[in-house]
């Protein structure tokens, strides 16, 4: 399995579509890159960066080409996930566990994926648990979106549970039943 040429991948986790994923001591190398106000400035410098250091230090990656970006202010991170091998390299660690990602594949450009976001925000807090870090991870670039059936990306969302979402979340809905009964009565 390799990247494309372009460097998107080829292959990735299209099963984990719609679903939570726990990452959870999953081995990553990390490559962090400028962003300006959340937007990358340089990103396929910084992509051939990690490419030429994975493999420099002979690491195997899980979807050669698959990289989860987290965007910041400033300072970012792209994290691609490695095949378990032995490494103490500075920029390769394990994920702390749990990691639990909620995942949806976006058939769209960047500037389409706010309302896929809102959603995946708004199932979580109704379940009860709070977002966390929202990474993207780009599956086509222009260059190979047409071969490959248009723009695609991945949004992953970290999350936590959270007792006192919970809780709140219980107590509204008790409200509203008490509130129904009322009015039916």
């Amino acid at each position: 399995m390799t990247a494309l040429p372009c460097g998107c991948p080829q292959h990735y986790p299209k099963e984990w579509d719609g679903q939570d994923v726990d990452l959870g001591g999953w081995l990553v190398h990390t490559q962090s890159a400028p962003m300006l106000l959340h937007f990358p400035i340089a990103f396929d410098l910084y992509r051939k960066r990690q490419d030429e250091d994975i493999t420099r230090l002979g690491l195997k990656e899980r979807w050669p080409g698959f990289a989860l970006t987290l965007s910041a202010a400033f300072r970012g991170k792209h994290l691609r996930l490695l095949k378990e091998e032995e490494c103490a390299a500075r920029r390769v660690s394990h994920l702390p566990s749990p990691f639990r990602l909620r995942v949806a594949l976006h058939r769209g450009d960047i500037g389409s994926v706010q309302p896929v976001i809102r959603n995946m925000q708004t199932e979580l807090i109704q379940e009860g648990r709070m977002p966390r870090e929202l990474f993207l991870a780009y599956l086509t670039c222009p260059l190979c979106s047409e071969k490959r059936g248009g723009n695609r990306m991945m949004v992953l969302r970290r999350w936590k549970p959270s007792k006192k979402l919970k809780e709140r979340l219980e107590k509204r809905k008790e409200r509203l039943e008490k509130k129904s009964r009322q009015s039916r009565s």
